[in-house]
């Protein structure tokens, strides 16, 4: 029976990697999976869904208006739909993810979710809240914090790494503007006004450091 699936993290936990090896291996078995990205995110071009490390697919781009239930079946118009793939689900509406519900129900396809739980000020984005009440299995992606703690939770910061603690909720971004912390860093950083580390993109790891991650995250 199909299900309803919430792959939930901070991040930088490789959410969008997995969702693009799923999408192979669906497609290395002569199955069609469908993949969905919200418009808003032009980070790389609209309607390519892609992961730090270089993978990327096309996708179904959608807007808040659009009807993902009514998609679904126009695809299957053209060709059967084995499986659903949601990329960057936070921007998911309500009423979105009723319809996300409705494919797995009515049209018996798995859909699979993959995105941030909560927002840079700890609240919790619309469509995670849905997909949360939901879905049929959550499921938590781990990363980590520069504490070296588990990251659960994101911040936005300036340039010099201070917390914003304003603004719109959507402001799409990566390493420069997010970073994924510990609840208890997040309480530092973003009350207490604690700077916090930015990631280096060309900062490696010490092989001691990778096993205490690893422990962490057990």
């Amino acid at each position: 029976m199909a299900k309803l699936y919430f792959n939930y993290s901070a991040m930088n936990a490789g959410k969008t990697t997995i969702l693009l090896q799923s999408a192979h291996n669906y497609r290395e078995r002569g199955m069609n999976p469908m993949l969905f990205t919200p418009a808003l995110d032009d980070r790389c071009e609209v309607g390519v869904i892609k992961s730090r490390i270089g993978l990327e697919a096309e996708a179904t781009a959608f807007k808040q208006d659009d009807d993902l239930f009514e998609a679904v079946q126009n695809r299957l118009g053209d060709q059967n739909v084995h499986c659903v793939l949601v990329d960057e689900a936070q921007f998911l509406t309500r009423e979105q993810v009723f319809q996300l519900t409705d494919v797995v129900d009515r049209l018996n396809i798995p859909v699979l979710c993959f995105g941030l739980r909560t927002d840079f000020q700890g609240d919790l984005f619309e469509g995670s809240r849905y997909l949360l009440a939901w879905a049929d299995q959550l499921d938590e992606l781990k990363t980590i914090c520069h504490t070296g703690s588990k990251a659960t939770m994101v911040v936005r910061v300036d340039d010099k790494g201070y917390a914003l603690r304003k603004g719109s909720q959507v402001e799409i971004g990566g390493n420069e503007r997010y970073v994924s912390v510990s609840r208890k860093e997040f309480k530092e950083v973003f009350y207490a006004g604690k700077q916090v580390k930015l990631i280096d993109p060309f900062e490696t790891a010490t092989d001691s450091e990778n096993e205490r991650q690893e422990e962490l995250l057990e």
